[in-house]
């Protein structure tokens, strides 16, 4: 088990959700506990045809016509909400020492949207007709690369990849690099755009999603005893992470320490938790351990609450085993979807928020709490609560888990 290490400050939060774009937006999105879930007319002809999609993003507006026609969505997100993060930050790139900042923004599926619309165009028209920019568009690490060209950010630049669980993943990399002294400033995040035909066409063949296309509104339900399947979303977040000191030396504004960071694997199935959850408590215990805290320590946590039957029943049994009943629970999955690779660093923000303002968003369409499920989730409407230590669960296909502990500065 890990020894106690040191946290490291977050000093700039940026966030592209459902709830909407920007920090307050999405901050006040999750408080209201609606769901963001409505029929996407990108998925006409698709079983499940309803998303979670940011409103009324236009990169166009966002990012200038020449930068936003070059980079897929995934991109896109991304760089909108490193912008916000990196403002949020007080840091100023066109003064830091580049070689000095690091990036780790990773993403599950990267370019889906450029894949599937090359594609078309190579069946066709032919292979003449395919964008020259098909790679770069689509290849996983542009997105961190995209973030490193714009900030000049010449330090460690990686992507990571652990599906559902990458952005909390790459959250603890980014810490991992500044304690080693790999950098002294890391950007670091998830972002997703994965709301394509082919992507929710697999997902549905598979059983993930729910299928309540009669009533989208209703459909992601975390923890709820009539829940069916997760509602696929898109979006990002990023964070600025600095060593406390540092931050501190410069007068910066902590919204909150990432204090422990714990990984493991299922190693049991592609797609379904391990039924006795031993690879989601290890990567638990270990982030407690490693952040120097016990379980009666934690006032709150954000679940990774997928609404899919498996996933919250292990995760509920894993919590109440590890930390017991006395944590209050929250899934934003109720109000965003599920927003895949982005998911775990734009919950481990909301996290922050929590514990930086003392109120726990709602689980949104939480109705009737599955008997099964014994833990002390909020409903209905926020809930004020003075929270000082924090976990923020992730876990992912191929049994990927990663679990982050935040603490009030």
């Amino acid at each position: 088990m890990a020894e106690a290490r040191p946290p490291v400050a977050a000093t700039g939060l940026g966030l592209v959700t459902p709830a909407g774009i920007g920090v307050e937006a999405s901050w006040d999105g999750v408080l209201r506990g609606v769901s963001a879930a409505a029929t996407d007319p990108a998925l006409v002809g698709i079983p499940v045809d309803f998303s979670c999609a940011v409103p009324g993003f236009d990169a166009t507006e966002l990012l200038g016509r020449k930068l936003s026609r070059r980079l897929d969505r995934f991109v896109q997100l991304a760089l909108v909400a490193s912008r916000e993060a990196v403002a949020d930050s007080g840091l100023d790139p066109a003064g830091w020492d580049g070689t000095r900042v690091g990036v780790v923004l990773g993403t599950g599926m990267g370019g889906a949207a450029t894949w599937e619309e090359q594609h078309q165009k190579l069946l066709g028209a032919g292979p003449a007709k395919v964008s020259p920019l098909l790679i770069p568009m689509l290849v996983p690490n542009m997105a961190a690369g995209q973030l490193g060209m714009e900030f000049g950010a010449l330090g460690p630049n990686l992507s990571v990849s652990t599906a559902c669980a990458t952005g909390a993943t790459a959250i603890g990399v980014a810490r991992d690099l500044l304690l080693s002294g790999a950098c002294d400033v890391a950007v670091a995040g998830g972002t997703e755009a994965g709301l394509t035909p082919l992507s929710i066409a697999g997902f549905t063949q598979m059983g993930a999603l729910s299928r309540r296309t009669d009533d989208p509104g209703r459909a992601s339900r975390p923890f709820d005893v009539d829940r069916d399947g997760f509602v696929a979303g898109e979006g990002a977040g990023v964070v600025v992470l600095e060593r406390v000191a540092d931050a501190r030396a410069r007068g910066a504004s902590v919204r909150a320490l990432v204090a422990g960071y714990g990984a493991s694997a299922d190693a049991h199935h592609a797609t379904a938790p391990d039924p006795k959850g031993r690879g989601a408590s290890l990567a638990l215990r270990t982030a407690l351990a490693d952040a120097g805290v016990g379980s009666s320590d934690v006032g709150h946590v954000n679940a990774h609450g997928t609404s899919t039957p498996l996933n919250d029943a292990t995760e509920a049994r894993v919590v109440a085993d590890v930390l017991g009943d006395h944590v209050s629970v929250t899934s934003n999955k109720g109000v965003i979807g599920h927003t895949l690779g982005a998911a775990g660093a734009i919950e481990a923000a909301l996290t922050m928020l929590t514990v930086a303002h003392g109120v726990v968003p709602p689980t949104a369409n939480l109705d009737s709490q599955d008997p099964e499920i014994d833990l002390d989730v909020v409903t209905k409407a926020p809930r004020e609560e003075p929270v000082e230590v924090a976990v923020s669960n992730s876990f992912g296909f191929g049994g990927q888990n990663a679990v982050l502990v935040v603490t009030r500065p």
